[in-house]
């Protein structure tokens, strides 16, 4: 037996960037935007686009050349 259904209705438009947390200071942040690395992940909607290493195809990858800067504790990583 079949029976009415809802449908899920969503907004219109597209969907708003959810905001990073703050962390560091404004020298900090400015550290990991605008490097000559930095290709966008096309997966993100293009507002995300604003040239954060956070947004970048090869963040917190093998592919990123500048991974060691990503990772506070890198000695913590080798084994013993």
């Amino acid at each position: 037996m079949r029976g009415p259904f809802r449908v899920p209705v969503h907004p219109p438009g597209p969907l708003r960037p959810v905001p990073f947390p703050e962390e560091g200071d404004e020298d900090d942040e400015e550290k990991f935007m605008n490097r000559p690395c930095y290709e966008f992940n096309a997966r993100l909607g293009a507002s995300f686009n604003d040239k954060h290493c956070r947004h970048c195809r090869h963040y917190l990858t093998a592919r990123c050349p500048h991974i060691e800067d990503f990772l506070d504790d890198v000695e913590d990583l080798t084994p013993e």
